[in-house]
């Protein structure tokens, strides 16, 4: 007889129990499971075009900071002196090499001019006999600089109707040829 109460307790705990449960679970009939649904639909809906605008963004930020960097080398290089900053190949070579996803596809043009230490932001010269004509006064002197734009164009991964399908991307650096 105490085995057959005992088994009657532990019944009644059972019991006991999945009445707890089934009255928690009560309030979940209705419109609930709805929701789910409904958040399913909501993330496919927005999700992926929210996902494809991120993998398109990303390669636009991606390759702009590549052409960027790519004339900033060229530009480095050109500044370590006057023969450098004439040497267009090798400005083109440096910049080429630091961009290496676009390989040949970068185009880099380098560029010298002069500039007047009193005006920097003024007339730029092609010619340093020029520069030093124009640039008179107490302590005014031409100073060298090398510029190298570089441009690439960026085909994203995922093409978004009404996005054209290639961008150009250019990136332009100036420097301060050191004497």
């Amino acid at each position: 007889m105490r085995k057959v109460n005992r088994l009657e307790q532990i019944v009644s705990c059972f019991q006991s129990v999945r009445t707890g449960l089934l009255e928690r679970f009560r309030g979940l009939r209705g419109d609930t499971g709805s929701a789910l649904v409904e958040m399913s639909l909501m993330l496919a809906i927005f999700g992926t075009p929210l996902l494809l605008g991120t993998v398109e963004t990303a390669t636009w930020v991606y390759g702009s900071i590549e052409v960027s960097n790519a004339a900033h080398t060229g530009a480095m290089y050109g500044m370590t002196s006057s023969t450098i900053a004439n040497d267009s190949a090798g400005i083109i070579a440096a910049a080429q090499s630091d961009a290496s996803d676009f390989g040949t596809n970068l185009t880099v043009t380098p560029t010298v001019y002069y500039a007047c230490s009193a005006a920097l932001g003024g007339t730029q010269y092609s010619t340093q006999s020029a520069a030093t004509s124009a640039c008179t006064g107490a302590g005014d002197h031409p100073l060298e600089f090398v510029q190298v734009i570089a441009t690439a164009p960026v085909t994203p991964p995922i093409h978004i109707p009404g996005l054209p399908k290639t961008f150009i991307l250019s990136g332009t650096s100036v420097m301060e040829v050191e004497e």
